[in-house]
């Protein structure tokens, strides 16, 4: 049986950072620097969420649908997922993984930027994920 609580948590981090992220967007109270560590926050958690995902999928893969040989990297994962109908859109999952690539680096500019767009995205697509995974519903 896998455990999935570091995905459970992960998720629940980005979520709630993210919600921070959208309040702190109108909150004329709080300094740049303030808002910029927010900022950096909700990538990181995105990133670690991200990570979390792929690597809870694989063994999904493995355990649960008993597939051999599952590759030991997100893009191939991701393609054999929805090739078993766990992804919605293979698409947005490559691109969740192009924002996770570019930002691990830089947490500044346009790819910061682009990754914190997709994060909205990226929890709604990863809470249906999740509830296929673990049969459970995702509580907020």
């Amino acid at each position: 049986m896998i455990d999935y609580q570091k995905l459970k948590k992960s998720l629940m981090r980005l979520e709630e950072q993210y919600q921070n992220y959208l309040q702190s967007n109108t909150n004329e109270t709080l300094s740049l620097l303030v808002k910029d560590a927010i900022r950096e926050s909700v990538i990181q958690r995105f990133e670690t969420c991200y990570d979390s995902v792929w690597k809870h999928l694989k063994k999904y893969l493995e355990q649960e649908l008993g597939l051999p040989d599952v590759p030991n990297s997100p893009r191939p994962i991701f393609r054999i997922a929805n090739e078993n109908n766990l992804l919605r859109d293979i698409e947005k999952w490559f691109e969740y993984g192009q924002s996770r690539i570019d930002t691990s680096h830089d947490y500044s500019g346009e790819k910061a930027g682009i990754a914190l767009e997709r994060v909205g995205d990226f929890l709604e697509d990863t809470i249906l994920l999740y509830e296929k995974l673990t049969k459970e519903i995702w509580e907020d």
